[in-house]
């Protein structure tokens, strides 16, 4: 599980990277929101989703793993999920005309950088090999 929960962060970090620059290129670019950044946000959101699970798992099944530096590992990432999740949401129900590439652009920093905080938390870094 705990293999698990660590090579899924790649996909995290991959996803959240591409969700990023999407939407950055195209609400500076001005394109039309299209279905690609629909594909890559709901990817960003659903791996993240997953790696959440898979840590509430490693948590379960790993006696005493629970710590305070746990604590600040836990709670940035569910916020990160959280404001992921939300444009994501929110651009599924607006009307074709009115989505736009922001919500995407700014939710995505702000939940890499929840990221590298909550890692941070536990003293590791984004890329550092576990094992």
């Amino acid at each position: 599980m705990f293999m698990a929960h660590s090579g899924v962060r790649y996909l995290v970090l991959l996803f959240g990277a591409a969700c990023a620059l999407y939407a950055l290129v195209g609400w500076a670019t001005g394109r039309p929101y299209d279905r690609t950044m629909r594909v890559i946000a709901s990817t960003f959101a659903g791996t993240l989703h997953l790696q959440i699970l898979l840590g509430f798992a490693v948590i379960l099944t790993i006696p005493g793993s629970f710590s305070a530096a746990l604590m600040g590992h836990i709670l940035p990432l569910v916020i990160a999920a959280v404001v992921v999740q939300l444009p994501v949401s929110v651009m599924r129900r607006r009307p074709e005309d009115q989505r736009t590439y922001a919500p995407h652009a700014v939710s995505s920093l702000i939940a890499l950088a929840l990221i590298w905080a909550g890692v941070a938390a536990i003293g590791r870094s984004l890329l550092e090999s576990t094992g």
